[in-house]
């Protein structure tokens, strides 16, 4: 079996057809205001389960996956979630798993808005795209110009260091691009651009 899947109409897939494919994205899209809760009331909402913001969102991701996991052993789908996601981690798991990644690893303004934005909205945008009959190359180039505004508009309001965006953004496009059987691009959009900022940081100094 390959490892790679095809490219299909996202909407055929979705349980509940057009209604569980807008709902996806609206959560999707949802996504935009964690770095908010993070960095406005993260600290609050640790102090009220006595723990420290880091151990509040392992808690989360530890959460998750074991929901995750119970999801799997029950084998279904919920409105909103394609069909095969009834027997591999689905993609609101694997989004989940990497945004908590972000707090962990980078939790400055500075990075985690970027990365977080590209996902919420630079995922949808390219998706609705492709659905829109846009070839490649048009998609490419429009989200380009999209993720890189998304960076420099995180420079403009959280010091994100400027000509980051003319590098990570196109790298979260090519990050989104690979159809992998059982990882999603809600992963690969996160953790490559992740991993990428986490090898400047010694040199950037962003954090320190």
């Amino acid at each position: 079996m390959s490892e790679n899947v095809e490219l299909t109409n996202p909407v055929d897939l979705s349980v509940g057809g057009m209604g569980g494919h807008v709902f996806r994205r609206a959560i999707h899209i949802g996504m935009s205001a964690i770095p908010i809760v993070f960095f406005e009331f993260g600290d609050s909402i640790a102090d009220a389960f006595n723990s420290t913001t880091q151990q509040a969102v392992s808690i989360i991701i530890l959460t998750v996956l074991a929901v995750e996991g119970l999801r799997l052993k029950l084998g279904f789908t919920i409105f909103g979630q394609r069909e095969y996601e009834a027997h591999q981690v689905s993609a609101l798991a694997w989004g989940a798993f990497a945004v908590g990644m972000v707090f962990l690893l980078a939790p400055h303004e500075a990075y985690a808005w970027p990365i977080v934005l590209s996902l919420s909205l630079g995922d949808p945008f390219m998706g609705e795209l492709r659905r829109r009959g846009m070839d490649s190359r048009n998609v490419i180039m429009y989200s380009c110009v999209f993720l890189i505004s998304i960076w420099l508009t995180c420079w403009y309001f959280f010091a994100t260091p400027f000509w980051l965006a003319f590098l990570l953004g196109p790298l979260c496009v090519v990050s989104e691009w690979p159809r992998l059987r059982y990882i999603d691009d809600n992963a690969t959009m996160v953790l490559i651009p992740l991993g990428a900022v986490l090898l400047l940081e010694p040199f950037l100094l962003v954090m320190a």
